[in-house]
């Protein structure tokens, strides 16, 4: 099933001109921007050291069925603040901070390969022996979950996939938040570059990845912004980061130009869980056209395109997405998805 639904030009998270159905007599919380990232700290489940935020405990729905939230490339727990609080009601909400991410230190020989992330992942999820959780991914975060549910379907319930990092490999320097990343590489030229990109702040750095990421960075909230930056300037404090964001871009480019069986294609077409795919028509990252092909994948998929949205749909319009998973969580319940 295709869905394209339009959503207000007035800002980043803001409620759509037609919103997403909802299930009956069911009222989304009052979108407050304002409110700070959920309270975290280390975990370990299943022999697996996470860093993990959590939101309050479900007062309704869905049965109190744990929401476990996986970010993308360079993203982090945060990602998902906004989301999450749309949610809470209905599903208490698990961020993880991947290995080499926000505040999860990798451990030593990691290997960052996206089926190494998918294993953790079930790791933690074996160690709580909990029911069988609500995934969600983005970007990296969604090539990670579809491994996981082909793998381990008995630990997902359903899969949202936002913007999920299928195989694009065409060359769009767009697709940088610096295109003069690009120059990296070369020889005399690539030094410089790299120095430049160095020297820049941590809120420089913040508005680059906000203006690659969403479709109208302009209005994307000034405090997420201030929480993005102190969050980079948190980051650099740690010797492993910067390591740890270029072996996992290597791996994620490795995973794309894996062939047949061990495609992610080929783990799609073995997910059978309900699953639905979220796209913006604006993503820059990773293009809208890979969409209709991920849906056609998965055997029990459907599709939401949302215009005036980029690669983040779930901090750009957090309440369009809440009322569009709430549909699905009530239909798989119902069984009529």
């Amino acid at each position: 099933m295709l869905v394209w639904m339009s959503t207000s030009p007035s800002r980043c998270g803001a409620r759509p001109v037609r919103s997403a159905p909802l299930p009956a007599n069911t009222v989304l919380p009052p979108l407050d921007q304002s409110l700070p990232p959920w309270p975290g700290g280390i975990e370990t489940s299943g022999g697996t050291r996470l860093f993990v935020r959590r939101t309050g405990e479900v007062s309704t729905g869905d049965g109190g069925r744990n929401v476990l939230y996986v970010h993308g490339l360079g993203g982090s727990s945060t990602n998902w603040t906004d989301l999450g609080y749309q949610l809470m009601p209905w599903g208490h909400g698990i961020a993880v901070d991947l290995p080499g991410f926000g505040f999860t230190e990798p451990d030593a020989g990691f290997d960052f390969r996206m089926g190494s992330q998918a294993d953790r992942l079930a790791a933690y999820l074996d160690g709580h022996g909990s029911s069988p959780v609500h995934l969600v991914g983005n970007s990296m975060g969604g090539a990670i979950a579809i491994l996981l549910a082909a793998r381990r379907p008995a630990l997902v319930r359903t899969l949202t996939l936002v913007s999920p990092a299928m195989p694009d490999l065409r060359p769009d320097p767009r697709r940088l938040s610096d295109p003069k990343a690009a120059l990296t590489p070369l020889p005399l030229i690539g030094k410089r570059v790299r120095r430049q990109l160095a020297a820049l702040g941590p809120r420089e750095r913040a508005r680059q990845i906000i203006g690659l990421c969403c479709a109208e960075p302009d209005a994307f909230p000034r405090n997420r912004l201030d929480e993005l930056a102190e969050e980079h300037t948190a980051r650099m404090r740690y010797p492993w980061a910067g390591p740890a964001l270029s072996r996992s871009t290597a791996e994620l480019v490795r995973t794309w130009l894996a062939p047949g069986a061990g495609s992610l294609w080929a783990a799609a077409r073995e997910v059978t869980v309900p699953t639905l795919v979220v796209w913006g028509t604006q993503d820059r990252v990773v293009s809208a056209r890979k969409a209709l092909r991920t849906v056609r994948a998965l055997p029990n998929g459907r599709l939401l395109l949302l215009d005036r949205t980029g690669h983040v749909a779930q901090m750009e319009h957090p309440a369009v997405l809440a009322g569009a998973m709430l549909g699905m969580w009530q239909a798989v319940r119902d069984g009529g998805w």
